[in-house]
């Protein structure tokens, strides 16, 4: 018997240790409620902990994943709990010793102020309060009101936690943030989706409810409802859900519904591995498969995402545009938006035949784009938002307490390009008002550089750039912004490659990612002239080209503002006219 005691000694010795091991990475807190808020302290590199709330009004506990400070404070993000005062919330932290840091720094606040120093924070560009942000999600007019979801982690600047957030405009351009529209639950996650306004009561939850359509994404990806009745303030979860279960499909996800006159029901567009899949609805809760499309056509190098079906009007007929998201396989690398433009009768979608794949934007940081519904008669715009980042490096762009902002908003339309076809996209007008002061600059005859040292007095980085390029004579020739540090942007036009080019591999912070220097591409073709229109906000650059006929949208992050314009024509001569330089807040 002797010889059995030493190892079984060690044998207890070693699970007293484990043992105790584990009960100190899982740490319990309970804190009654005073407050508005509870704020928990992050710190940006710090392995995330398992965070378990548990509330006295539910049977589930909500769980999200954190990274607490573990050595120091980066910023701070809250938890509302308002509603709970007088009550107690049990906390459950699961994950390293090291996060005793961070759980006793969380702390009661009335009050809660992002106010870090973000050099890259847009002036007129939407980005979320603070935290992760990715595809604009159930865009929707309602009695005044823009409303904007979007994918959202209200607990980092790195993608998790996928929640709705929530934001609402009544001219496109400034926004006022709302409270997070929709949590993960028992069924998951809540990835990407759309929202309709019922105007005719077909779900049953009143007229004119808005009515959430979303994927919930856990073991499995499936279709979920939640509908608000207050315009879209709280949203309740259909006791139903899921409204279409997955059918054993790996990528199952976001949908896109509509309504279709012609026969009074409901479309979804639902991405579906390599294709999309149509299916229809009388009241939104019940759901027919209907066709499948995108076997043999357009770029298949990627999963789909984010589809987008409605119609348009060109050269006096409706025609319908499908807008398909990829990831990877975009025309100069990572995620980007495709499209199709042909015919759908309510069952099935029939593309023209056109030179597939088609890009809405040929720069690297425009993903997930999608229209907003409910748009009045009166108006008839179809509107268009993206997410301006790209999949090959969104979670390391050099931004702090938030990550990511939205393209401008953007009216869609179908025009002829000279060859066939194409969807224009182009800043609404409502970004026109937002133009403060503009400076005039003469005409420039180019025949080897010229420069235009400063665009504009006390420049921010915040402006507009519109003029008209002539090539006269020569194949090569184009614009570049720079500033003192020698940091540039340079656009090149190629007409003997029929080209576009931007690079950004001199533009300032470049090194946290390798794959972000890399140069964009568009197809270029030759014209008389061409009429330019450069957004550029802190850290983004959006290029319109002849009103949308190409468009380029870039992300940059100079070390100081890029203030200086230099033009360039090799082997001849570019007339550049109409120069303005609009300041924009």
């Amino acid at each position: 018997m002797k010889k059995f005691l030493i190892p079984l000694f060690a044998v207890l010795v070693i699970l007293l240790v484990v043992g105790f091991k584990a009960s100190k990475d899982k740490q319990q807190k309970k804190i009654k409620i005073t407050t508005a808020y509870l704020l928990f302290p992050v710190e940006e590199n710090a392995d995330e902990v398992k965070t378990t709330i548990n509330y006295p009004d539910k049977k589930l506990p909500d769980i999200f994943w954190i990274r607490l400070a573990q050595s120091k404070v980066d910023y701070w993000v809250k938890l509302e709990v308002g509603k709970y005062k007088g009550k107690n919330l049990e906390l459950i932290f699961d994950g390293p010793s090291a996060a005793k840091f961070g759980i006793k720094r969380i702390k009661p606040s009335d009050h809660f102020k992002v106010n870090y120093p973000e050099p890259y924070r847009p002036d007129f560009h939407f980005s979320p309060e603070y935290g992760w942000m990715n595809d604009p999600n159930g865009l929707t007019y309602l009695e005044g009101e823009y409303h904007l979801f979007y994918q959202y982690n209200p607990f980092g600047t790195k993608w998790g936690n996928m929640s709705w957030g929530h934001a609402v405009s009544t001219d496109l351009t400034s926004w006022t943030y709302l409270p997070v529209a929709l949590w993960p639950d028992t069924l998951g996650a809540i990835f990407s989706g759309s929202v309709v306004i019922d105007k005719n009561n077909t779900a049953g939850f009143g007229r004119n409810a808005m009515i959430a359509i979303y994927t919930s994404s856990g073991k499995v990806q499936s279709q979920c409802l939640a509908y608000s009745t207050d315009k879209g303030r709280t949203f309740t979860k259909f006791e139903k859900n899921p409204i279409i279960p997955n059918p054993g499909i790996t990528d199952f996800r976001d949908p896109k519904v509509s309504w279709y006159q012609p026969e009074n029901k409901w479309i979804m567009a639902l991405a579906t591995k390599q294709t999309v899949t149509f299916y229809s609805s009388l009241d939104l809760k019940n759901w027919n498969r209907e066709s499948e499309f995108g076997e043999g056509i357009g770029s298949h190098a990627g999963v789909w995402e984010c589809p987008d079906l409605f119609p348009l009007t060109y050269e006096g007929k409706t025609k319908w545009v499908l807008l398909v998201s990829i990831n990877p396989g975009g025309p100069n690398g990572g995620s980007a938006t495709q499209y199709f433009v042909g015919d759908f009768d309510g069952e099935k979608f029939q593309a023209d035949p056109l030179p597939y794949p088609l890009w809405i934007d040929y720069g690297r940081d425009n993903y997930a784009g999608v229209t907003f519904s409910n748009i009045s008669e009166n108006d008839g715009r179809r509107i268009f938002l993206g997410w301006m980042n790209n999949w090959d490096y969104a979670n390391e762009t050099p931004t702090k307490i938030f990550r990511s902002c939205n393209t401008i908003p953007r009216e869609l339309q179908l025009i002829n390009n000279g060859n066939h076809c194409i969807l224009s996209s182009y800043p609404v007008k409502e970004v026109d008002l937002l133009r403060e002061r503009t400076v005039d600059f003469p005409a420039q005859i180019v025949e080897n550089e010229n420069t235009l040292n400063e665009l504009l007095k006390d420049n921010d980085g915040s402006f507009e750039l519109r003029m008209i390029l002539q090539p006269e004579k020569g194949n090569v020739f184009g614009f570049t912004l720079q500033n003192l540090k020698g940091e540039k942007l340079d656009f090149v036009f190629d007409l003997f490659t029929q080209s576009i080019n931007i690079q950004r591999n001199k533009s300032g912070l470049i090194g946290f990612n390798d794959r972000f220097p890399l140069g964009m591409n568009a197809p270029l073709l030759p014209k008389k002239s061409y009429e330019i229109r450069l957004l550029i906000d802190k850290c983004s650059a959006e290029l319109f080209i002849n009103h949308g006929e190409i468009v380029m949208t870039s992300l940059f992050y100079p070390n100081e503002v890029m203030n200086t314009l230099k033009f360039f024509s090799k082997e001849g001569t570019l007339k550049v006219e109409n120069i303005k330089v609009g300041d924009v807040k």
